[in-house]
């Protein structure tokens, strides 16, 4: 089972709080984030970078379920 992980570029504004919460799953290229790879085991790091996006630009989904950001 892996989640896979999106970030809306045009939401993103690079405020790097992903990449400092979860920095072996987000990385920030030039002024925006991007998932080091497009999936991954699942991780309690990845919800809490989604959970802590400013922008809410970082989705995590378990196959079509989007799991994260929590509510």
């Amino acid at each position: 089972m892996s989640w896979r992980l999106a970030v809306d570029a045009q939401r993103c504004m690079g405020s790097g709080i992903c990449a400092g919460v979860a920095p072996d799953h987000f990385v920030l290229d030039d002024d925006t984030s991007r998932p080091v790879a497009g999936s991954t085991a699942p991780d309690e790091l990845v919800l809490d970078a989604a959970d802590s996006c400013p922008a809410m630009a970082i989705a995590v989904f378990d196959g079509a379920r989007e799991i994260g950001p929590r509510p």
